[in-house]
């Protein structure tokens, strides 16, 4: 009898102790979708919240396209929680970030403060996903978020589809979510690669292309699209991708007119080797594919294929030679040499660190490419309206 009545006491004091005592209303939160954050000429935190708009018909603007279905609200502070916590009093409602899609830099915060520090809030509260996309804008970031989607609902959808796709089928930007930026920040070599976005066509619109490279969360340098390429290959994270090259054999009456191969599979492997304080890395890369264009080559035997191929080797060679020559003058393990050798010897990395920047400037690089052309298309191994001779 005793057990029983216990057990109904019991049973009662959790069912009061279980209730929604802590519950708050759709209506008391704005779901960020997007967010900007610039550092005003004042030295000012500033950030532009771009919110999901639930309204359930999209508006009709100008031209007869559909508006953003987006509201941006602007606040600021000395801190990134002072001007989160400001957002109520202009917007009405408590900012929640479980949606957040992607977080955009503006440029001169990066070049005037450690984006650990700018990043440091979203990687301790506990709302926003480390699956949220970081891109640093040229220019002014809270402006990119005026502009309109073309097909996603918010802006913040668009850009975190223009980086992923951009990524997996052009290879001309990075794709990095925010949990992998905080890894790569923290391994040996402290450097990671984050995509860049910028205004196009009278600053209307944006394009994600090429990456912005920071060490020890200061920005190194901004590179352009070929050199992005590049990197991407080097990483191993190049999957697909056009490469173009010049004419060859005769090219008479061909001048500066190029062909391409559609990357369909891709494979690189780096190892970096050391004796005694030289370091040098072995580069081998994969590229199988199909002929995307032929406008002055003719690939009807297996030595036009050869010659195919081997003009492929050297431009993606040429291409890659570049880019090393571009992280060693700025002393940037962009591809991440110091953290194969910490993980296979870090007694070697721990006598190699100090100078590490030396021995990166000083190393050698010796790189293999080998192509294989899987098919040369419909029209054979000629171009289009010509005979096979």
């Amino acid at each position: 009898m005793k057990a029983l009545a216990a057990t109904i006491i019991s049973t009662l004091i959790l069912s009061l102790m279980c209730g929604c005592w802590d519950n708050n209303e759709l209506d008391e939160y704005g779901f960020v979708q997007a967010l900007a954050i610039d550092r005003t000429k004042d030295n000012q935190i500033q950030l532009t919240t771009h919110f999901y708009n639930p309204s359930s018909k999209m508006e009709i603007g100008d031209g007869g396209k559909a508006s953003q279905k987006g509201i941006n609200i602007q606040t600021s502070g000395e801190t990134i929680f002072d001007a989160v916590r400001d957002i109520p009093i202009k917007f009405g409602r408590k900012a929640k970030w479980d949606h957040m899609r992607v977080i955009l830099l503006g440029e001169r915060l990066i070049k005037t403060q450690n984006i650990m520090e700018v990043l440091d809030y979203f990687s301790r509260d506990q709302e926003p996903r480390g699956t949220v996309l970081p891109l640093v804008a040229k220019g002014n970031a809270g402006d990119f978020l005026k502009i309109q989607p073309f097909i996603e609902q918010t802006i913040g959808q668009q850009f975190k589809k223009m980086e992923t796709s951009g990524a997996k089928y052009t290879a001309k930007t990075s794709n990095i979510p925010f949990y992998e930026l905080a890894i790569q920040l923290k391994s040996p070599s402290k450097t990671s690669a984050i995509p860049v976005i910028h205004k196009i066509n009278d600053q209307r619109d944006a394009e994600v292309s090429g990456v912005a490279f920071i060490k020890d969360g200061n920005l190194v340098d901004i590179i352009g699209e070929m050199d992005t390429e590049a990197y991407m290959m080097l990483t191993n994270k190049y999957t697909n991708g056009i490469l173009d090259f010049p004419c060859i054999g005769n090219t008479k009456g061909y001048l500066q007119k190029k062909e391409t191969l559609e990357v369909l599979s891709f494979y690189s492997k780096v190892t970096p080797k050391v004796e005694g304080n030289d370091v040098t890395v072995d580069v081998k890369l994969e590229i199988k594919g199909t002929v995307g264009e032929l406008r002055c080559s003719l690939l009807t035997t297996k030595k036009d294929i050869e010659r195919f191929e081997n003009a492929i080797n050297e431009r993606v060679k040429r291409q890659i030679q570049h880019a090393v020559a571009t992280f060693k003058q700025q002393k940037l393990d962009a591809i991440g040499i110091g953290n194969q050798i910490y993980r296979r010897n870090p007694k070697l990395w721990k006598r190699l660190e100090p100078a590490w920047e030396t021995h990166l400037a000083q190393s050698q690089f010796h790189i293999t490419v080998d192509t294989e052309v899987l098919s040369t298309g419909m029209n054979v191994g000629t171009p289009f309206g010509k005979k096979e001779k």
